[in-house]
């Protein structure tokens, strides 16, 4: 996850620039599918869930367990998931204990089953952030979504959101063809209020990967990007304190030192640290996955790839064992990473991006990611440059 409002604020205005999160003692964030079951059939759903009851997920008494396991291990951050994680009969019983275990815990949800009967049990769990998925406006949403009357659904359930005082955000995919939306759904944000925008880079996995023909051109990628950064750096300068976050191409981090480059040159070195510091992809290291079965996995997209089930072991032995070819290298550093990302003057700061993208597209894992949409040029092939951005 690439957080560009804490970048710019850290640049442009320091004195209001989110506090650093704490250091996890070891732990890395958890997506935790909790449920594969879903009421919608989105077209790049990496879980390829459906509204089905899908055998042998984790119980209750199971999910407590592993989460005292993940508490002891040191994991700070719990992002509850699905399918549809509201349609888990046991969803708050699940999320009250882990705000009293001291998790920061989020609710990862398509937003069509906020209404006002159960609003006021989502605002008396108290997450620390609830993420609705939009993929577009209207027509173009509910046609992603293949439900008719999700896009009301869902902006309703941002609006309940916001009346109860939960932080919200939206939660947007980028392909070819919702691209188009993604100006009027950063007005619609700020028309809503909503705290958060989300923007996640279509990625080679479940759903995703049968429609990856559908991924957004890299000119494209970079317009949203260059859009982004401009309504980041309007707020900015308008005191207004929203996130914009990307997910899923770790190239953002050497796109915007780059516009940084050209904005703001002053800043230049302030940021080449700190995204150094960032280090861009952290399958496998600082983000895991749990899915419905209690497989564990690098990140949400591997779910073809598990590295051990917490029903057989506990979650910090599973993540702490590199027996495993897939996890000793992604917690190899530097990664070993071969064409333009192991020849790339910024590997530092990306990290060799989205390792599964290339597994997919190219079958060997540390080919170069197909999804970087920087040139040859800007990432220091073919002439000399500035190692690192320095």
């Amino acid at each position: 996850m690439f957080r560009i409002s804490r970048y710019m604020q850290s640049l442009l205005n320091p004195q209001r620039a989110p506090a650093q999160p704490p250091v996890a003692p070891g732990g890395p964030v958890v997506i935790w599918n909790l449920i594969r079951r879903c009421n919608l059939a989105c077209k790049h759903c990496y879980s390829t869930s459906a509204d089905i009851d899908f055998a042998g997920e984790l119980s209750t008494e199971e999910v407590f367990r592993t989460m005292d396991e993940l508490k002891a291990f040191g994991v700070p951050v719990l992002i509850l998931s699905g399918g549809e994680p509201l349609m888990r009969p046991d969803i708050f019983e699940i999320s009250h204990r882990a705000k009293a275990m001291g998790f920061y815990v989020g609710l990862s949800s398509n937003g069509t089953l906020i209404d006002q009967y159960n609003i006021g049990r989502i605002a008396d769990v108290g997450y620390d952030y609830v993420g609705v998925s939009l993929d577009g406006l209207g027509r173009t949403h509910d046609t992603f979504r293949r439900v008719p009357g999700s896009f009301a659904r869902s902006v309703n359930a941002l609006n309940l959101c916001r009346e109860h005082g939960i932080k919200v955000g939206m939660r947007f995919t980028l392909t070819q063809h919702n691209a188009h939306d993604l100006e009027g759904l950063l007005d619609l944000m700020d028309e809503l209020q909503v705290d958060k925008f989300y923007l996640s880079h279509l990625n080679y996995a479940g759903r995703g990967n049968r429609n990856r023909r559908e991924d957004a051109h890299h000119a494209l990628t970079r317009w949203a990007m260059d859009l982004l950064f401009e309504r980041c750096l309007a707020d900015i300068q308008a005191g207004r304190p929203r996130e914009y976050v990307t997910g899923n191409n770790d190239a953002d981090g050497v796109y915007l030192l780059l516009w940084v480059r050209r904005h703001f040159p002053q800043h230049e070195e302030k940021l080449v640290r700190m995204l150094r510091r960032w280090g861009g992809n952290s399958s496998g290291v600082n983000i895991a996955n749990i899915d419905n079965l209690g497989n564990v996995h690098p990140d949400t997209f591997w779910w073809h790839h598990s590295v051990g089930n917490v029903r057989e072991r506990p979650f910090g032995q599973i993540w702490q064992d590199r027996s495993d070819p897939i996890m000793d290298g992604l917690k190899t550093r530097p990664r070993p990473l071969k064409g333009r990302c192991g020849a790339c003057a910024y590997r530092d700061i990306c990290g060799g991006n989205t390792r599964v993208r290339a597994l997919r597209l190219t079958g060997d894992l540390w080919a170069e990611d197909p999804g970087c949409y920087l040139d040859d040029h800007e990432i220091g092939l073919g002439e000399p440059a500035r190692a690192g951005g320095a």
